[in-house]
């Protein structure tokens, strides 16, 4: 059995928990440590039942819990170098437990096969992941200014794929933004706009991906209902429809959203 729960997906914090038969991996904790044992207990678990944290990159919306979280929880933390390295500075408890690894690189604990891959984000070091386990697996991309081939053959194909739609161009362009944020945001080291996510929608239905949930959406610059109506339309455009061939869904920003299951 894998499952996907998001406890958190926005600029304010991202965290969201893959369990794999009996084993529970988090991925970022961009939200206090006591949200993350609440959301848990919603689930039945505890801190106590984490195998593993994976974080993505140490911007704060995916580490402002981590510090806590690390000091009442044993589960290792895996990072990529880099990222790790900027964790023993804003989060020197995790070191005892800090598991560095290349980027691009994948790894196997608690019966879990992960894959990190590279994601164009606006950090020294950002990366996606890909967990597999009895033959089922799930993958998350977020925080990416646009998806290389390299990201795109990674997360294709997986059963579960939280995808980032994070803005409207033309919604953020013409918003309250200062310019500089609005070039960073639009940027290929920025985040990713619900025309880009669709397009890699696409490509991951293509390869058998059969439930998507869009994630990381900016409240000023976004709407659940655009990402939504964009990368349905754009599915529809390609022959896939939503609700039949592939469930799509969008991740609360500010709360726990559905456990997804699939046996």
């Amino acid at each position: 059995m894998l499952s996907v729960c998001t406890f958190a997906s926005s600029s304010s914090g991202n965290c969201l928990l893959v369990s794999c038969g009996n084993a529970h991996i988090l991925v970022d904790a961009g939200i206090s440590a006591r949200r993350i044992a609440q959301s848990l207990k919603c689930l039945g678990l505890s801190l106590a039942d984490l195998d593993g944290i994976l974080i993505t990159h140490e911007h704060r919306d995916h580490i402002a819990g981590l510090e806590t979280l690390a000091k009442h929880c044993p589960a290792p933390v895996f990072a990529g170098e880099g990222t790790a390295e900027a964790l023993l500075g804003c989060a020197p408890s995790v070191g005892p437990r800090l598991r560095p690894f290349i980027p691009g690189s994948g790894f196997e604990f608690s019966g879990v096969c992960v894959s990190s891959f590279p994601t164009p984000h606006d950090t020294p070091v950002s990366v996606g992941y890909r967990l597999e386990s009895g033959g089922r697996s799930a993958a998350v991309a977020t925080d990416l200014g646009f998806v290389p081939e390299a990201v795109l053959k990674a997360v294709s194909g997986a059963d579960v794929l939280v995808l980032e739609a994070n803005h409207d161009v033309e919604t953020l362009k013409y918003g309250p933004y200062p310019y500089f944020l609005k070039q960073r945001i639009l940027g290929n080291r920025g985040h990713l706009s619900n025309d880009a996510s669709a397009a890699a929608a696409c490509t991951a239905a293509g390869g058998g991906t059969r439930r998507i949930i869009l994630a990381h959406l900016s409240r000023e610059n976004n709407t659940p209902k655009m990402a939504l109506d964009t990368v349905t339309q754009a599915l529809f455009r390609a022959g896939i429809r939503a609700g039949e061939d592939l469930e799509l869904s969008v991740a609360p920003q500010f709360e726990m959203g559905p456990r997804y299951i699939l046996d």
